[in-house]
């Protein structure tokens, strides 16, 4: 048996999870560099597929889709996103005086006489004479109903549905040409069209781009399969929910790093917003570029080799689309993807919606709505890992079914407080958001945690297949939100 940095059984697989332990060659420490390699890679193709995601309203106005570009409230007064139009911050209508009918208006109450005689009979000039506050409408209208919102929930649906093709290819794709190959080719692909993204000017190719970027979610597909021939069953729960749950942490660092450390400080330097955003895509992209280069160069795909082959799995024969209709007879495995579709579905939704949500809803400068959109993804830095120490704990006392206990809470309180945070209005201090945010994401990334406590199991001749197949369930969950929601 070769001399390893980790203790390992008689697989060669780890039976520990030292994350500091990153030292000697490939040889001497497979599973860490694949670790590492799966984690940063699937961080940083977070970063480049949501990169846009906190952007969009700065998008939306190079774009010219805002209603208020479309449609300038001096030539088209009586747009009904105007008229339900409130300022949040100071706690004005565009309707001076109230609506004609608080459901459906058609117009704004006109100034009252008293106020018109008081201050419009001789001074006309006056913003009292004026039943309409345009000063209200923020720089870009964006609400409910406007064709603008409309753009950017196709972009978010468009965003993960290439992901589900991508993922489900890639049961077939790890089997052919090993997790590192797949995991760099998917890491250069993002490179490109993040950094085609810098070129955006209309809606269709905002939407494009957005699909084509979204292939580097299947990144996560690689991130659990290659842990899964690192790591012993013992172990493996708590790696795969780690592995996973610190990539994922790229969701909600894009929040905060697009804004607040690039677009924010090149506006300040001067540059112009239209500019700023897109500068600030060319980081995620050159990030992506070098990491695709160093899981290459620098890791193998199992503890022995440096390519995988499907033997390693106890397959007898090679990768075939009718692995996919074997799985598929499983009824567990259809019931674990659209488990996994409620907790992963409802995060990338998240991802695609929150720092739009508050700066739209709540209405929220950009900094502010992406530091608590970016709260959410930041419970990946543990709640995870939690999930799949939860998942693991369980088993070693009840066996599998304590990893089905541990799904079913999961997947109640992430039920419990989904439904808490949609009871949240704007009327509400933006702190009360936050923290039912919190809890709610904390169950959302258990649940994801304890899914892949239990997919090492399911069928472990098909492994690339059903994980594969439940990663896609997750994408599928959040195209299904996004049409019935969004």
């Amino acid at each position: 048996m070769p001399e390893y940095k980790c203790q390992t059984n008689e697989n060669n697989k780890a039976t520990e999870l030292p994350l500091l332990r990153i030292g000697g060659s490939v040889q001497q420490n497979p599973h860490m560099r694949a670790f590492w390699g799966s984690t940063i890679s699937f961080f940083l193709a977070f970063l480049g597929w949501f990169a846009l995601a906190p952007l969009s309203l700065d998008v939306a106005y190079s774009m010219e889709i805002c209603e208020n570009q479309k449609y300038p409230p001096d030539e088209f007064p009586l747009r009904k996103p105007y008229l339900n139009f409130k300022n949040l911050k100071s706690e004005k209508l565009y309707c001076r005086y109230g609506k004609n009918d608080p459901d459906t208006p058609t117009d704004c109450n006109p100034v009252p006489d008293d106020i018109f005689q008081e201050k419009c009979a001789s001074d006309t000039t006056d913003p009292a004479c004026n039943k309409y506050d345009k000063s209200t409408l923020t720089r870009c209208v964006c609400t409910a109903g406007t064709e603008c919102r409309g753009v950017l929930g196709n972009a978010g649906i468009a965003s993960v549905a290439s992901t589900i093709f991508v993922r489900v290819a890639l049961g077939t794709l790890l089997e052919r040409f090993g997790p590192t190959n797949v995991q760099a080719g998917l890491m250069t692909m993002a490179a490109v069209w993040v950094s085609l993204a810098t070129a955006i000017n209309a809606p269709w190719n905002f939407i494009l781009i957005r699909f084509l970027i979204g292939m580097a979610g299947a990144t996560f597909v690689t991130n659990q399969f290659w842990c899964s021939l690192m790591f012993a069953p013992n172990i493996v729960g708590t790696a795969n929910a780690t592995a996973a749950g610190w990539g994922n942490l790229g969701g909600g660092v894009t929040q905060i790093f697009m804004v607040v450390v690039l677009f924010q400080p090149f506006k300040e330097a001067g540059l112009e917003p239209d500019t700023a955003w897109r500068v600030s895509l060319l980081f995620p992209a050159a990030f992506c570029l070098i990491t695709a280069i160093c899981v290459k160069v620098f890791c193998w795909d199992t503890p022995t080799a440096k390519r995988f082959h499907p033997s390693d799995t106890g397959k007898t024969q090679g990768a075939s689309l009718w692995d996919y209709v074997e799985v598929l007879k499983d009824m567990r495995v259809v019931v674990m993807i659209f488990q996994y579709s409620a907790c992963f579905g409802t995060e990338l939704a998240m991802n695609n919606q929150l720092a739009t949500h508050f700066r739209s809803y709540f209405q929220m400068k950009a900094d502010q709505a992406s530091t608590l959109a970016g709260c959410f993804g930041l419970m990946n830095l543990f709640a995870r890992s939690l999930g799949g120490m939860f998942s693991d704990g369980l088993a070693s006392k009840f066996g599998f079914r304590g990893r089905i206990w541990a799904q079913f809470l999961a997947l109640f309180f992430e039920a419990l407080f989904l439904f808490a945070f949609g009871s949240i209005d704007n009327t509400n201090e933006w702190y009360v958001a936050l923290i039912v945010l919190v809890m709610f994401s904390t169950c959302v990334q258990m649940a994801e945690g304890t899914s892949y406590g239990i997919v090492p199991f399911m069928n472990k001749k098909q492994l690339a297949v059903v994980s594969a197949l439940v990663g896609a369930g997750g994408n599928l969950g959040a195209v299904i939100a996004g049409f019935a929601f969004y």
